[in-house]
């Protein structure tokens, strides 16, 4: 067994990558508890293994005390016995006697391969957190195993099971058996049970990874995408940046003929993709933002630095709402502003609404210009809207 025992060390050492005195450690700590379990758990002993031999002892410590001051013999010894031992020892030593059984040898057997499969089954948890860790926010392909009320199981590679929430799974798709998919590892938790990762489909990270795979210029960092919003199976607005006054975001990130965002859109199951510049003028880039829509004016809002009111033609009103407010929102989420979006025509109305209450506060009858100002309040069926969505 002794041999069998090194060589196993040598093996955890080696192969799994195991600190041997991490495991020598934990295995002295078994056989201490092994021994107090099976004969005097009253006694102060010590485990040691020599790991070169692979020789196991057992050595009660006692105390060496004043004769008049003895209370436990199991864990003190009085200095008159002590010094019959060896006449150097004094109060407060410490000696140590061998009382390791004959019959210790397959107790600590037992002990010794509890240790190494806990040790083993420690270190590939280990191993597998920290593959997976490095993972994180990065995509995967994987295959679908099976689904119950909670989650969608994805098979990693390596045979490692993941999971995925309902809201990680996109609402346009049927997962089936042995389906292959690309998924965004979003989270790897290392539990008492063993790692768990989770990973996603809906993710808006999932569609930035995606374009890094079919776009040189993204994954090289030529073209950055700086923010995206995304309602998952349906709709994404990407904004794209470029330091290369040569090279146009927008058309790295669609490609020839549209070949690169269709491999994308068609990996997301027809997830329709608006992709616009990213601009250093907050105006253009919320007119940028609310493609396809044209934008006649954007206007700041005095009172929050985060308000804005779009002005458009009245054509293109639904269009810049769209479908449930659809474009507004997701433009709201793309760019960080709270967006109210007019029709010129009412915007215009408000302009003269707003010019005439001021010629009547120049009258001086404060009243009527209370009276005529208190309908002219941003509460159109456009703002509750997009105040709802957001």
């Amino acid at each position: 067994m002794s041999k069998e025992l090194v060589q196993a060390l040598d093996a955890l050492e080696q192969e799994r990558g195991i600190d041997r005195e991490v495991v020598v450690e934990a295995l002295e700590n078994a056989l201490k508890a092994a021994y107090k379990k099976q004969y005097n758990a009253a006694q102060n002993v010590e485990a040691t293994f020599d790991d070169k031999k692979g020789q196991m002892t057992i050595k009660q410590v006692k105390l060496v005390v004043l004769d008049e001051d003895l209370v436990d013999p199991d864990t003190e010894i009085p200095l008159t016995e002590a010094l019959e031992i060896n006449k150097a020892y004094e109060p407060g030593d410490e000696i140590r006697f061998d009382v390791t059984p004959k019959d210790f040898g397959r107790m600590a057997a037992q002990a010794a391969k509890q240790v190494i499969v806990q040790k083993m089954r420690e270190a590939t948890r280990q191993a597998i957190y920290d593959k997976y860790q490095d993972y994180q926010d990065e995509i995967i392909t994987g295959e679908v195993e099976r689904q119950d009320s909670r989650f969608l199981y994805v098979m990693l590679p390596g045979k490692q099971e993941a999971v995925m929430t309902q809201g990680d799974q996109m609402p346009n798709e049927t997962y089936r058996m042995r389906d292959r998919i690309k998924v965004l590892v979003n989270k790897v938790d290392n539990s008492l049970k063993g790692p768990q990762i989770f990973v996603s489909r809906t993710a808006p990270d999932l569609v930035k990874r995606l374009f890094e795979q079919e776009v040189p210029e993204v994954y090289d960092g030529t073209v950055e995408i700086v923010s995206i919003a995304r309602e998952a199976g349906d709709r994404s607005k990407i904004a794209v940046y470029t330091h290369d006054a040569d090279l146009d975001p927008v058309g790295a990130l669609v490609g020839q003929r549209g070949a690169r965002v269709q491999a994308v859109v068609t990996e997301l199951g027809g997830e329709h993709m608006d992709i616009v510049e990213w601009v250093e003028d907050e105006a253009q880039y919320i007119a940028n933002a609310l493609n396809p829509a044209e934008v006649t004016d954007v206007i700041f809002d005095a009172n929050n630095e985060q308000s804005v009111t779009v002005i458009v033609p009245d054509d293109q009103l639904s269009l810049a709402i769209g479908k449930k407010g659809q474009n507004a929102r997701l433009a709201a989420r793309l760019t960080g502003f709270k967006i109210d979006i007019k029709a010129e025509s009412e915007a215009h109305d408000l302009a003269v609404e707003r010019a005439e209450a001021n010629e009547t506060a120049d009258g001086g009858d404060q009243s009527v210009v209370e009276e005529t100002q208190a309908p002219v309040e941003p509460a159109d069926d456009n703002q509750a809207a997009t105040d709802q969505e957001d």
